[in-house]
C-alpha cells in the first residue's frame, strides 16, 4: 500500500482495512460479544415471565430449572468474556503490529531530508504510544460498541412491549444523553490529539538527553538537561489537564442524565402503578432493564474516550503514512548492475532550503578506477557532493551519471549496494562486533567477516574482546575506541565490497597513530574501485591520483598535489596553513 492509497481513504476505512486479514479473529470476538448482549437482554425478561406465571401456580420445580439455565447462560458468558479477552487482545496486537509494520516500512523509504526535520522522539512516539491507543480501539472498540447497541435497542424493545410510556420517558432523555456524547467527544478528539504531539515533544526531548547523557555529565550539566525536561513535562501536564477536564465534564454531564432517567422511571413509573395502569412485577422487570441500559451506556462513554483516543492516534499515523518520499525510483528505474565505476557531475545545483544553495554549477569527471580527492574549508560543498553521488539527495539542476547512467533512471537500492560509503561518524548498531561488521553483508558466512576484520586491521583487537566476536559493543558502540569503531565501519565495506567508494573525512576525528592503522586500510580498500575521499587533513589524501578544491558551492582549482601548488591557490594555503610538506612529498 502506497501513500496514494492512505490519501484516498478516511481514517475509518483505512482502520477495518486493518481487519480484514485477521477477519476470524474479529468474527470469533464479535460473536461472543453479541452472545453476551443477548444474555444480558435475556435476564430480566425471563425474570418477568418467571414471576408472572411460574411462581403464582407453584411451578416451583420449573422456576428453579429456568434459574439454572440463566446460572449455566451467565458462565458460558463468562467463559465467552475470556475469549473475548484473550482473543480480543490477540486480535488487537496484531492489528497493531500489521499497522506498525506499515508505518516502518513507510518511514524507510522517506528520504534524508525527512530526517533532517523531525526528531527521533517523536517519531518513536508515533511507532508506540500512539498506536498502544489503535490497538485498545481495535479490541474493545468494535465489542463494546456492538454490545452497548444491541443491548440498548434490545432493552428499548422489551420496555415497548412492557409499557409504551416509560419507555417514551427513556426515549425523551436519550436523544439529549447522545448528543452530549457526540458533541463531547468531538472535543475530546480534539484535545487527544495535542496530548499526543506533546507526548511525542517529550519523547523527543528524553531521547536528546539520554543520547547526550555523556556530554551532559562532561559538562557538568545535568541540571540543564533536567531543566530542558521538567519544561517539557509541564508542557504535557497541561495539555493531560486540558483533555481530564473536558473528560470530567463528558463524565458528570453522563452521570447526570444516568440519574434523572432513574428518578424519571421511578417517578412516573410510581404513578402508574398508583392509577393500576403497571403491575409491580412489570416495574420491577422495567427497573432491571434500566440497570441493564445503564451499562452499555457506560461502555460508550469509555468507548467514545478510545475513540478519541485511538483516532487521535490513527490521525497521526495517517498523516505519516500520506506523506510521500521526497525521492522516488522512476517508473522504468533500471538495475544498476556490473558497474565499472565512472562517475559524472553535470552542472549541478543544490539546495538544502529554498534559497540557500549549497552548490553552484558543479561540473566534475571521474574515471573508473580513479581515486579522486575532494579538498576545501569547512561548508564548502564538500560533504554535500558526496552525499548526492549515492542519491540520499536529489539535485535542483543538472545531472549525476555513473557508467553513463542517470542515477534518477535506476533503482535506489541497486545505486546504494554499488557504492560504499564511510562516514567520519560511524553508527553501529546495539549488538555484537560480529553482527555489526556483518551489516555489510547479511548473509556473510564467519569466515568472510573474519576476513574483512582482517582487511581492516580489527581482528587482532578483536581477538583480545572478552567474547571475541561475539562481544557487545554497546549503545553506538560506546564500549569501542574511535579507532575501534571506524576499522568496523571499514570492515563492513571490505564485507559489502563496492566498486565505488565514498571516505568522507573518515580519519579526521583520530590520532596520527590510529589514522595511520586506519588509512593503510583505506589503501586497501581503495585498491581497484572509483574512490571519492573528502579530507580535511591533506595527510589522506597521499593515494589521490587527482585533487579537487571545493569552496563556496563552487569547483574552484583542479590538479594534482604538485600543480596545485605550483598555483599557489586555496589549496597550497591550505597545504603550508596544515605544514605537511615534507610529509606529503
Amino acid at each position: 500500500m502506497n501513500s496514494q492509497y492512505y490519501r484516498d481513504r478516511g481514517l475509518l476505512r483505512i482502520f477495518l482495512g486493518y481487519f480484514k486479514p485477521h477477519k476470524k479473529l474479529f468474527a470469533l470476538d464479535m460473536l461472543c460479544a453479541l452472545f453476551v448482549a443477548l444474555v444480558d437482554l435475556a435476564f430480566p425478561l425471563v425474570s418477568r415471565s418467571s414471576m408472572n406465571y411460574l411462581l403464582p401456580r407453584g411451578e416451583f420445580a420449573a422456576f428453579f430449572a429456568v434459574m439454572a439455565v440463566m446460572a449455566v447462560a451467565y458462565l458460558i458468558r463468562a467463559l465467552l468474556y475470556y475469549v473475548i479477552c484473550y482473543w480480543g487482545h490477540t486480535f488487537g496486537i496484531r492489528v497493531e503490529a500489521d499497522i506498525r509494520r506499515d508505518l516502518f516500512q513507510h518511514m524507510q523509504s522517506l528520504g534524508y531530508d525527512f530526517y533532517d526535520h523531525n526528531r527521533t522522539g517523536q517519531l518513536m512516539s508515533r511507532l508506540t504510544t500512539d498506536l498502544f491507543e489503535i490497538t485498545e480501539l481495535a479490541h474493545h472498540g468494535p465489542e463494546d460498541l456492538i454490545i452497548s447497541v444491541l443491548t440498548i435497542i434490545g432493552a428499548l424493545v422489551v420496555m415497548f412491549s412492557i409499557e409504551w410510556r416509560l419507555a417514551l420517558v427513556v426515549c425523551i432523555i436519550l436523544p439529549i444523553l447522545l448528543t452530549v456524547v457526540i458533541l463531547r467527544r468531538r472535543k475530546m478528539s480534539a484535545v487527544s490529539k495535542n496530548v499526543k504531539k506533546r507526548t511525542a515533544a517529550i519523547n523527543a526531548e528524553i531521547e536528546s538527553s539520554l543520547s547526550g547523557i555523556r556530554t551532559a555529565k562532561a559538562f557538568a550539566n545535568e541540571a540543564v538537561e533536567f531543566g530542558k525536561f521538567t519544561e517539557a513535562n509541564e508542557r504535557f501536564k497541561v495539555s493531560k489537564r486540558e483533555f481530564h477536564r473536558e473528560m470530567g465534564i463528558f463524565s458528570g454531564s453522563l452521570e447526570f442524565f444516568m440519574s434523572i432517567l432513574s428518578v424519571a422511571v421511578v417517578a412516573v413509573g410510581g404513578a402508574l402503578t398508583m392509577k393500576g395502569n403497571i403491575e409491580m412485577v412489570d416495574l420491577l422487570t422495567f427497573s432491571l432493564y434500566i440497570s441493564t441500559f445503564t451499562s452499555p451506556v457506560r461502555k460508550l462513554v469509555s468507548f467514545s474516550e478510545m475513540f478519541a483516543n485511538g483516532f487521535a492516534g490513527l490521525g497521526r499515523f495517517a498523516e505519516l503514512m500520506r506523506m510521500e518520499p521526497a525521492l522516488q525510483d522512476a517508473p522504468d528505474a533500471a538495475e544498476l548492475e556490473q558497474v565499472k565505476g565512472e562517475i559524472e557531475v553535470k552542472n549541478v545545483r543544490f539546495s538544502y532550503e529554498e534559497n540557500e544553495e549549497v552548490l553552484e554549477d558543479i561540473s566534475l569527471q571521474v574515471k573508473a578506477g580513479e581515486t579522486v580527492a575532494v579538498v576545501g574549508p569547512s561548508g564548502g560543498g564538500k560533504s554535500t557532493l558526496c552525499r548526492l553521488i549515492p542519491r540520499f539527495y536529489d539535485v535542483d539542476e543538472g545531472s549525476i551519471s555513473i557508467d553513463s547512467l542517470d542515477i534518477r533512471k535506476v533503482t535506489q537500492s541497486s545505486l546504494h549496494k554499488n557504492i560504499g560509503v564511510v562516514q567520519q561518524e560511524v553508527f553501529l548498531f546495539a549488538d555484537t562486533i560480529g553482527n555489526n561488521i556483518r551489516y555489510g553483508k547479511p548473509d556473510a558466512t564467519m569466515e568472510e567477516i573474519v576476513e574483512a576484520a582482517k582487511r581492516a586491521e580489527i581482528y587482532e583487537d578483536i581477538l583480545q574482546m572478552p567474547d571475541g566476536f561475539d562481544t557487545y559493543v554497546g549503545e553506538r558502540g560506546t564500549l569501542l575506541s574511535g579507532g575501534q569503531k571506524q576499522r568496523v565501519s571499514i570492515a563492513r565495506i571490505f564485507l559489502k565490497n563496492p566498486p565505488i567508494l565514498i571516505l568522507d573525512e573518515a580519519t579526521s576525528a583520530l590520532d596520527s597513530v590510529t589514522e595511520a592503522k586506519i588509512q593503510s586500510a583505506l589503501d586497501a580498500l581503495a585498491v581497484g574501485r572509483t574512490t571519492l575521499i573528502i579530507a580535511h587533513r591533506l595527510s589522506t589524501i597521499r593515494s589521490a591520483s587527482r585533487i579537487i578544491v571545493v569552496a563556496d558551492g563552487r569547483i574552484c582549482e583542479e590538479g594534482s598535489h604538485e600543480a596545485l601548488l605550483e598555483q599557489n591557490g586555496l589549496y597550497a594555503k591550505l597545504y603550508h596553513t596544515q605544514n605537511i610538506g615534507q610529509t606529503m612529498k
